[in-house]
């Protein structure tokens, strides 16, 4: 941009003027008005006045409920202050980040909250953070490491019991209505004493850096149904002076909270008493999650105290149970109903002979990212005989003749799903397994990218409508019969 001549901006030249301003093409400015004046024609227009102002806040508030849940936070919220106090009062789950906010402003910005996810707020934040800091994703949590911190991440990284104590007392005063909850536990769980008297209606609590003393209160939880218990042993948490969730954590929780249905043990210890008290008190168990455990031998022959036990599942277990013991006295679970093995160590023969024998029962068996899974492995899975449906994903040293033999013994076999198992080939499919898919009532057939089975039974019914079907529709696929299925030329009717 060029500079105006100087002998224009001095004292005495008059001012500006409009000659003197030809090499500033954006700029314009009348003669004998300031530089910094207005003309009336670019004034802004006056705003029309707010009609929502005549609407009574009830009135607001149904129309504001009309409104879809991410519309309702992201742009009513932002109109002016009083959209964004009446939309506060609508929302009904809020995950808090930081802590101060819990003490100081949340009860006023959202008064009505049923769902709480404190345990993000609870984790300190890095003294100096900065663009090259880690960041460590662990499931829906992102945590910012501090390099210079020893060790960068553990029980030193979380806010002080005291500042924990006092956030809680703030909502189990503030949020009588509270239905779920996340939170950390505190070595002295006072906090957790006050939300167990001030949220009488709790029941879902999911607890972090659980130890055997922090376990104390929960059994003050009259209503508790559903407990998520993640023990302080985890290497995401290090490891407490106090230790983790031992057999005195369990009997401690069953002898409370005997109301559960669903409970989840992540990384706690333990053994047979531990797992044996939470069968014999929680009568009204019906899902049973243990992940990474800790647990000493011999815990699998507790599950028989489960009675009314339906859905067991072991997630991320290196191990399952280095002694369970004699055969005949492991018992089973009469009850259950699905048996489900989520990136778990299968290379013990021993602990899973044990662990299919308890749940012999079992109509539903889904095996997903294991490891060890081997064709012998596999075959102790006909010991459960009432299996309805079957499903595989992952396990990527199964062979088509490990499956045949499993599920040509299951005579109730309703449902085949196999995905991602690359040593299952669809030419290695022989008559009697083909039989056994034209009985399936549901069939998800996709062992690897390579398979054609899948594409070529895409609108046949096969595996949709039962044998009767299938032998109408047949005759006019005798390409998947002869090449995928590969049929000797006079077998199938």
């Amino acid at each position: 941009m060029p500079e105006p001549d100087r002998h224009l901006l001095s004292p005495g030249s008059g001012g500006l003027h409009r000659d003197g301003l030809k090499g500033w093409p954006d700029l314009w400015v009348l003669p004998g008005k300031p530089p910094h004046a207005r003309p009336a024609a670019m004034a802004p227009p006056d705003h029309a006045p707010d009609q929502t102002l005549a609407f009574p806040d009830e009135l607001l508030l149904r129309v504001l409920a009309c409104l879809p849940e991410p519309h309702l936070t992201a742009a009513a919220s932002l109109v002016c202050k009083r959209w964004t106090r009446l939309s506060g009062r609508l929302r009904r789950r809020l995950a808090v980040r930081d802590w101060a906010f819990v003490t100081h402003r949340l009860p006023y910005r959202f008064p009505n909250l049923a769902v709480l996810d404190l345990f993000p707020a609870s984790i300190a934040a890095p003294a100096a953070p900065s663009r090259a800091s880690p960041v460590l994703t662990c499931g829906a949590v992102s945590l910012t490491l501090d390099p210079s911190a020893d060790p960068p991440l553990g029980a030193c990284r979380f806010l002080a019991d005291d500042v924990l104590d006092r956030g809680l007392a703030v909502v189990a005063a503030r949020f009588p209505n509270l239905r779920r909850l996340w939170a950390t536990a505190a070595a002295e769980s006072g906090g957790l004493m006050d939300i167990a008297g001030g949220c009488a209606t709790l029941q879902e609590l999911e607890l972090h850096r659980c130890t055997d003393l922090a376990l104390r209160p929960v059994s003050a939880f009259a209503h508790l149904q559903i407990l998520r218990i993640v023990a302080a042993s985890s290497p995401l948490y290090g490891t407490s002076e106090d230790g983790g969730v031992t057999d005195i954590g369990l009997t401690i929780l069953a002898h409370g909270c005997k109301r559960l249905v669903k409970l989840e043990l992540v990384g706690c210890e333990g053994s047979y008493d531990g797992i044996a008290a939470v069968g014999r008190c929680c009568a009204m168990l019906e899902e049973l999650t243990i992940a990474d455990h800790r647990m000493d031998g011999g815990w699998l022959a507790a599950l028989a105290f489960c009675g009314n036990l339906k859905t067991l599942r072991l997630q991320g277990c290196s191990r399952i149970d280095d002694d369970p013991g004699p055969a005949e006295h492991l018992g089973a679970c009469l009850t259950l109903e699905s048996l489900q093995l989520h990136r778990c160590q299968l290379r013990d023969r021993r602990a899973l002979h044990a662990l299919f024998l308890v749940c012999e029962g079992a109509r539903e068996l889904l095996v997903q990212n294991c490891w060890g899974l081997e064709d012998d492995m596999f075959a102790l899975a006909g010991l459960c005989r009432r299996i309805k449906l079957l499903s595989l994903e992952g396990c990527s040293l199964l062979t088509t003749r490990g499956v045949e033999s499993v599920v040509t013994s299951w005579n109730d076999l309703q449902s085949l799903e196999v995905v991602g198992c690359n040593k299952i080939k669809d030419e290695e499919i022989n008559p009697a397994l083909s039989e056994l898919f034209s009985n399936l009532k549901e069939l998800k057939w996709r062992p690897d990218n390579k398979s054609l089975l899948a594409a070529s039974l895409a609108g046949t019914g096969m595996g949709k409508k039962g044998r009767v079907f299938f032998k109408r529709i047949l005759p006019g696929h005798q390409r998947v019969k002869g090449k995928i299925l590969n049929h000797p030329a006079g077998v199938a009717a």
